[in-house]
């Protein structure tokens, strides 16, 4: 049975929340600045900042370096009335410490976007705009928008459930177009600004990989990309090897590892075929951050994230 998101967030320990993340001015390549222990193969490894510690907040800087991370996916705001990184002293004490603990701010996360959805609230729009801008102050190439929740592009039939129409193994859902043509025509006037701050837009949702091609095109342009997530991938019931042979490197802003059954990645207890997935990461060649979207079992946070860092390092630089 594939969960909604609510029902993974209860069995990893994931705090969800508004979050909107930081990406690289290196426009998806990885991150201007930062830690120099970058390994071989990607970017490094991040973290989402509502795993991390309470969300928009700095101070948490200190706790990523111990746990031997290298960069934070950082939220724009909390709710409609906290977008705490509108706060200039806000984004001043994100660079301080940044620098101090060589942490690298990699995507700017707009989680807000689960509640207030982006094809349905004209306000949604002015919080894009206002992560593009935060990216760039902090270095970041990405901004990622969530669209699950509230802000689920799927279509719901009369009972509220959404409409598998696959004939195959694998999911396709049946998409509420309506929703995708305001969102579409919402990133046509926003992505110009994307582009000319060299900031990458990624879309984060419950949709294929093909469906997410089909937005990106109609869209048209290079700086609308897809936050490629494992665990979500592969819970709602795609293909992740071939999507990500799909989409490829120039399609795929970021990646976040997660995995829908156990809070420790590469655990026998693991929904994601996490070698298949590395194996078509390597494949395309990508380079670019791997975001732990996991805060480890409760108590255990140092321990597991420590543990997870090693086992992502491991895993995808030998693939």
């Amino acid at each position: 049975m594939i969960m909604d998101r609510r029902d993974f967030v209860k069995q990893t320990g994931v705090v969800l929340a508004a979050a909107s993340s930081v990406g690289s001015l290196a426009a998806c390549s990885g991150g201007a600045g930062g830690a120099s222990n970058a390994y071989v193969g990607t970017s490094g490894i991040g973290m989402c900042d509502w795993n991390l510690g309470p969300m928009c907040d700095p101070e948490q800087i200190p706790k990523a370096a111990e746990a031997d991370l290298e960069g934070i996916q950082v939220s724009l705001g909390r709710t409609p009335d906290e977008i705490v990184l509108r706060d200039p002293n806000v984004r001043a004490r994100y660079l301080e410490l940044g620098r101090q603990y060589g942490i690298t701010f990699h995507s700017v996360a707009l989680g807000l976007f689960n509640t207030y959805p982006l094809a349905e609230q004209p306000r949604a729009a002015v919080w894009l705009v206002d992560a593009i801008d935060v990216a760039v102050e902090l270095g970041a190439g990405n901004v990622l928008m969530a669209f699950f929740g509230n802000g689920d592009l799927r279509f719901r039939d009369a009972d509220g459930e959404f409409v598998n129409e696959s004939e195959s193994g694998f999911a396709s859902y049946r998409l509420d177009e309506a929703k995708v043509t305001s969102v579409v025509e919402t990133l046509e006037q926003v992505v110009p600004r994307a582009r000319d701050a060299g900031v990458i837009l990624g879309l984060e949702n419950t949709i294929s990989a093909a469906q997410n091609l089909e937005i990106i095109e109609r869209v048209g342009s290079e700086s609308l990309q897809v936050y490629y997530d494992l665990g979500n991938s592969t819970g709602y019931g795609y293909d992740v090897p071939g999507e990500i042979r799909m989409l490829g490197s120039d399609r795929i802003c970021e990646v976040h590892l997660k995995d829908w059954s156990t809070p420790l990645l590469g655990s026998e207890e693991g929904m994601v075929d996490t070698p298949a997935a590395a194996a078509a990461l390597s494949d395309i060649g990508y380079d670019k951050w791997l975001v732990l979207e996991t805060s480890g079992r409760e108590g255990h946070f140092l321990e597991d994230t420590r543990r997870n860092v090693a086992w992502a390092r491991q895993t995808f630089q030998s693939a």
